[in-house]
């Protein structure tokens, strides 16, 4: 283990977490207890549980390497708030505050500077992960490296991360944001490829750029650049505007780098109306500090624990509905194409777009991505109602066929249908199988299929 010497928290934490972890009989699954949670796998899973509130904690920022030593637990939004006191940030921030570091690396994230700097795995220097036989292995590019490149996207089933050095950008103090519409996805498709390509528009550089597509004839591309003044101020979409809605009303906006990076977690981006939090009467009497992600997500998994809006619909003789909750990675040449078919079959807006491209030339083989691909992000997180013949899953099962067929990639933070054989294929089985047999080899972890599509 590596810098454990200078780090006497972290050194303190992991004696404590492995005296745990052997006191649990042999064979016994272990789950993280964690307090919070951006997976949308409802599922009741018991047995013990560790106590990672240790690992929730920045061990060190050095703003002259701009790297910082973290805690895998730690959150983006303690991380966010030690590193903006040295002018730095990570160089990628998922949207959401209660999404932890681990949780990004082992599953995956994005955010609007991923067309530059990819995903939160690729500016990760050195981890150390918790092995399921209790043992700490710290993998790097040059330290087992077979573990550093599987670890993304195995959603701890390979271990879990409890130090991570990363690497840091500066930043600063504003970000001006342009909203700039387009009337078709191929306009927006254009303009994405232009933008990424310059890293500029209309020549001003971009710094940030993510979009949202309302309908089929409106689509808006929000460029982000960094600026040192806010000549006229800044918004505040903690308050009672909400900030997907300034996108129609405002072409020009200015925020605070840290209110730009938890611009989407306020309203969960859209998703808060569906609990009433924008309504202006509701939204008056609602705490600001409960105006955020992780509030939202524990009212969803109450009602997906007991039942509500399935037996309140039920009641009143509506039909159920399906959750569509998804992220997928989309070749930007065929987004267009995919944007046609989600109106046409699936009919959720507003929907979420965000370019994105790896860093170099080194790929990750349980997210099989090509170097110097430009892909789009798009997410969606909504219900669809069903017709009498359907069953749940049916237009999950529609979208995945096409993101296939047209070269794309999903995210398995949410619910997924595919056979065994069709996963394995597109998550590389292989290579899977080969770095579970050696760091998992009594099976005491579940495998990546059996928790993210079964959820056994």
């Amino acid at each position: 283990m590596s810098d454990s010497g200078r780090l006497p928290d972290y050194s303190s934490a992991v004696r404590d977490l492995r005296a745990q972890y052997t006191a649990f009989p042999p064979g016994t699954p272990v789950r993280l207890g964690k307090a919070t949670s951006n997976l949308f796998r409802f599922r009741d899973n018991g047995g013990p549980r560790l106590d990672v509130a240790a690992f929730d904690q920045v061990f060190s920022v050095d703003p002259v390497t701009r790297t910082a030593e973290v805690g895998g637990m730690t959150t983006y939004e303690h991380l966010v708030d030690a590193t903006l006191q040295h002018g730095l940030m990570p160089l990628v921030v998922p949207q959401l505050k209660t999404i932890t570091l681990g949780g990004a690396v082992a599953g995956l994230g994005i955010e609007s500077t991923s067309f530059q700097h990819g995903l939160p795995h690729e500016s990760v220097l050195e981890m150390d992960i918790l092995c399921t036989d209790g043992e700490i292995v710290t993998a790097s590019a040059e330290q087992n490296p077979d573990l550093f490149t599987t670890f993304p996207n195995s959603y701890g089933t390979l271990g879990y991360a409890l130090r991570l050095r990363i690497e840091l950008q500066p930043v600063s103090p504003y970000v001006r944001l342009r909203h700039e519409r387009f009337g078709s996805a191929s306009e927006a498709v254009a303009a994405i490829e232009q933008i990424c390509a310059e890293r500029s528009w209309r020549g001003i550089g971009v710094d940030f750029i993510d979009g949202t597509v309302f309908s089929r004839e409106e689509c808006y591309l929000t460029l982000g650049s960094f600026v040192s003044e806010a000549p006229g101020g800044t918004s505040d979409y903690a308050g009672q505007r909400v900030y997907y809605k300034s996108l129609r009303e405002r072409p020009v906006d200015n925020l605070t780098v840290r209110d730009y990076l938890w611009r989407w977690d306020v309203d969960w981006f859209w998703c808060s109306r569906a609990l009433g939090a924008q309504h202006p009467l509701v939204r008056r009497f609602w705490p600001r500090a409960k105006r955020r992600s992780d509030v939202y997500r524990k009212a969803v998994a109450l009602d997906r624990k007991y039942g509500f809006s399935s037996k309140g619909a039920k009641l009143v003789g509506k039909p159920q509905r399906e959750p569509v909750i998804q992220d997928v990675e989309i070749p930007v040449e065929r987004l267009a194409e995919f944007l046609d078919f989600f109106h046409t079959e699936i009919g959720i807006s507003p929907v979420w777009l965000c370019p994105l491209k790896l860093r170099g030339e080194r790929t990750w083989p349980l997210y099989p991505m090509e170097a110097e691909k430009l892909y789009v992000n798009v997410g969606f997180w909504a219900t669809v109602p069903l017709a009498g013949w359907e069953q749940e899953g049916h237009f999950n099962r529609l979208i995945e066929h096409k993101v296939t067929e047209l070269g794309g990639h999903k995210s398995l933070y949410s619910e997924s249908f595919y056979t065994e054989e069709e996963f394995w294929k597109l998550y590389n089985g292989a290579a899977y199988e080969k770095a579970k047999k050696k760091y998992d080899p009594q099976s005491r972890a579940k495998d990546l299929y059996t928790k993210c599509v079964l959820g056994g």
